[in-house]
């Protein structure tokens, strides 16, 4: 009974350490988050439907946020939007093809709760890149210049009020957008980390 006594402190302390002391905005304060941000990310997708080869990638993320827009309101909504600009170099790890360069354009809607170290995001993006093709080969990509889509929902824990770290879950898709026969694309997805740094 003292062990589960024990454990039920241990849970309350848990839970008060994760929400006390939000660094971006309380009940009485204006949410006023971050103007500027930038993060690193990396992460390790595997091949889902469509692509008869079981692609492996693991992303490399250089990415710079931009605040864009403030919801302070007393809703489930409450949060800020963030423009973001995102340089990718991919190694691919099991594949036809070796490597993936290329940049990304989106957005990232973070949520914030009044006292909560905890901020929940979900983001999205298309962009641009080159991949080494080897059109020859059944289930490459059918040429270099290739079109990018990501889509991601995660969390970030506030260590202090310039870092956080990051994790959550990413979706990607390649494709040349039909301008070759066949274009066989790639759907990957997998698990993301990454830290950020606020200015």
């Amino acid at each position: 009974m003292k062990f589960f006594g024990a454990g039920i402190l241990g849970m309350a302390l848990f839970v008060q350490s994760l929400s006390a002391g939000g660094f971006e905005g309380t009940p009485t304060e204006v949410l006023n988050p971050p103007r500027f941000e930038v993060a690193l990310q990396s992460g390790y997708l595997f091949g889902v439907f469509g692509n008869p080869d079981s692609y492996e990638i693991g992303p490399e993320f250089i990415t710079g946020r931009i605040r864009w827009g403030v919801n302070d309101s007393d809703s489930w909504t409450r949060g800020y939007n963030q423009f973001c600009l995102t340089v990718m170099a991919e190694p691919i790890i099991r594949g036809v093809e070796n490597h993936y360069f290329g940049v990304n354009f989106g957005g990232r809607y973070n949520f914030v709760r009044p006292y909560w170290r905890l901020v929940p995001y979900f983001s999205g993006g298309l962009g641009l890149g080159w991949i080494d093709s080897h059109p020859d080969m059944r289930g490459s990509q059918g040429q270099d210049f290739t079109f990018n889509i990501l889509t991601g929902i995660g969390v970030s824990y506030e260590i202090d009020q310039r870092w956080k770290v990051d994790a959550g879950v990413l979706y990607q898709h390649l494709s040349n957008g039909g301008q070759t026969d066949p274009n066989p694309s790639l759907n990957l997805i997998g698990p993301q980390i990454g830290v950020s740094y606020s200015f």
